[in-house]
């Protein structure tokens, strides 16, 4: 896992060696182990290295090959590379590493641009090719690995972390009044969007390339859910068992110690379990507890480590929040406020203690409809079909708004009902995702800020997407919404940052592309069946433990937010939203966030999800939207 940046230069000078290194020290984290350089008329290249696989002087970057016509910066694990190694060399080609980036050099030589069709893994790259004057860059297919980027006049800048883009000159940050509203929707922005005008994110399955006629992007992959095995139930949880086993166990390589995050539920224990069948020494394994029972799993995840017999650690999150917030808080460079960016961060800090690799669950909810927002949607959807078009129409929507703003968790549950069932699939599903109310949102926005907006909506985002689906079925509708957006817009944001900040390098077996195309190919009925969420990664997993331990109810990464704004973070909250001069007081109506502040406070009202997000809003504000 490393650090990538740089920069074309080709209609002037753009740049130099100092702007490189301010690059790449702004990241040392993703890379402490190692870093360089390299600048000629055309490009700009820098980056850090974390030491994974070869850990000599011969695997650091830049990388040269074909006699230096070729340089390559590479972020990521190639998980196939010693297949296609063995593949290159009985052509011809020869290596004088044991590295994946020199694997990828030689796949340029030999294939061009379609070498990314090749390679399984998680990956961000740049390769120069200095006879064609060409940056060629590449994101992974599910977008486990970020990479930013800004069109100029000089080509490109570009970076695994939006701060790198900001070291550069001319650069600018005016803030993208759309993305605000995404962010307040999401607590996250969608690609190819950020928050600042005229900087994107590559989006997952794409490619960049870049010469002096221009830009030019195109998507290699995409996934399809209107193929269906038609198999039986326990021959595809065999089937099924074995592609997720063959997926851990190719991601067991590594020259440094490695380990495992492990949660207590499902997809964690799963894949412990499977490390433990490969392995000739206990696995060491990491979890994240609270001292509220109702947050807490350690007790379950301690199970699970008894069971495989793993070497086991546990850390308890008390009043480290408050003390640590900042400092989490601005390894993001983009405003980001999913609360379980607070125990990804500890959990990463505590493996990296112990292992320089650790393996993780991520994937399993978006592949089985694990969360709970899907059985939800399900039943939704199936009432919506039996309600006349006409009463959604007219009748369900004066309903709803009678009781928007109603105290009460069932009266607040009722206008959440109501709102979906008046609304067709794709906004329905996006009143599910959305962490900011839509009731509330028209009270407290900014009359000068939605002038801004100019009719746009943040549930564009999910409805666009909904629509385009490759699916034949609802719920696959739904699955592949989730992996275009909240899977590599949230999910793996948090756990890309939060595991580099600690150096630390996290692979998720879940997410290999051919097991994510093999589970779109599983008919729904076997993911959702009756309620029973991931019903056929369940049985799959049954083999291996103990079944009554997979049917327990899904806890998930979750926070006593709601508590921590009445206690832990309530000074540092109230002054974030109350003492700001700029910043969250553009787009709100103070007034009005005050008297929610009052109401959660008082326990009047629940908004915890709203506040949350504007303190996370304000803590990114200070730090990056003004270039202090």
């Amino acid at each position: 896992m490393c650090g990538i940046a740089g920069f074309t230069r080709f209609s002037s000078s753009y740049g130099d060696e100092g702007l490189l290194k301010r690059m790449g020290q702004v990241m040392l984290y993703r890379g402490p182990d190692a870093g360089g350089e390299y600048l000629d008329a055309g490009v700009g290249l820098c980056h850090r290295r974390l030491s994974i696989i070869d850990l000599s002087a011969a695997g650091n970057q830049p990388m040269y090959g074909k006699g230096g016509e070729l340089v390559i910066v590479f972020n990521g694990e190639i998980y196939n590379f010693q297949t296609l190694r063995a593949e290159l060399m009985a052509q011809g080609y020869q290596f004088t590493s044991q590295t994946d980036t020199e694997v990828l050099l030689a796949l340029y030589q030999r294939d061009g641009e379609n070498l990314v069709k090749k390679i399984n893994g998680m990956f961000a790259f740049a390769i120069w090719d200095q006879r064609a004057q060409k940056l060629f860059m590449a994101r992974d297919r599910l977008g486990k690995k970020p990479l930013y980027y800004y069109p100029c006049d000089n080509g490109v800048v570009f970076g695994s972390e939006l701060k790198c883009l900001l070291e550069a000159p001319d650069i600018p940050r005016k803030i993208r009044a759309d993305a605000v509203a995404d962010f307040f929707a999401y607590q996250y922005i969608p690609d190819p969007k950020t928050i600042f005008q005229g900087i994107y994110k590559l989006e997952p399955g794409y490619t960049l390339t870049v010469t002096r006629e221009g830009v030019e992007k195109r998507q290699y992959w995409d996934l399809n859910f209107r193929q269906q095995v038609t198999q039986a139930e326990d021959t595809v949880a065999d089937e099924l068992l074995s592609r997720v086993r063959a997926a851990v166990k190719q991601r067991m390589i590594s020259d440094v110690p490695l380990g495992a995050f492990l949660s207590g539920g499902v997809d964690s224990s799963g894949v412990v379990a499977l490390m433990a069948e490969c392995s000739d020494k206990p696995v060491t394994t990491c979890s994240i507890g609270f001292d509220s029972k109702e947050y807490d799993e350690v007790d379950f995840a301690r199970e699970i480590a008894h069971q495989v017999q793993a070497d086991h650690h546990e850390f308890t999150v008390k009043e480290n929040v408050v003390d640590n917030l900042e400092k989490i808080a601005a390894y993001f460079d983009e405003p980001f406020a999913d609360p379980s960016l607070v125990p990804t961060y500890f959990v990463s800090q505590l493996a990296r203690k112990q292992v320089t690799v650790a393996i993780a669950g991520d994937g399993g909810d978006e592949n089985f409809a694990g969360y709970s927002k899907y059985a939800v949607d399900a039943v939704e959807h199936r009432l919506r079909s039996k309600v006349p078009r006409m009463v959604r129409k007219h009748i369900l929507p004066l309903l709803a708004g009678m009781l928007a703003g109603r105290g009460g968790t069932l009266l607040r549950k009722a206008h959440t009902l109501l709102s979906s069932l008046a609304h067709e699939p794709g906004y329905a599903f996006f009143l599910s995702n959305s962490t900011f109310r839509p009731q509330l949102w028209d009270r407290l926005v900014r009359d000068d800020f939605l002038h801004q907006l100019n009719g746009y909506h943040a549930s564009d985002v999910t409805v666009s997407v909904f629509n385009q689906a490759p699916a034949d079925d609802h719920l696959s509708r739904v699955l592949y919404t989730d992996f275009k957006t909240y899977l590599p817009g949230d999910i793996l944001v948090k756990v890309d940052r939060m595991s580099m900040a600690n150096s630390l390098e996290v692979r998720a077996p879940l997410l290999d592309y051919e097991l994510v195309e093999y589970a779109a190919t599983i008919p729904g009925e076997l993911k959702l069946k009756q309620g029973d969420k991931k019903y056929i990664l369940k049985k799959a997993f049954s083999r291996l433990i103990d079944p009554d331990k997979l049917k327990r109810k899904k806890m998930g990464f979750s926070v006593p937010l709601g508590e921590w704004l009445r206690h832990e973070i309530k000074p540092l909250a109230e002054q974030l939203l109350f003492q700001s001069e700029t910043g969250l007081c553009d787009y709100f109506k103070m007034d009005q966030v005050r008297l929610l502040w009052d109401e959660h406070q008082s326990h009047k009202q629940d908004y915890a999800d709203e506040l949350w997000n504007m303190v996370m809003f304000q803590l990114w504000f200070n730090r990056y939207a003004t270039g202090n």
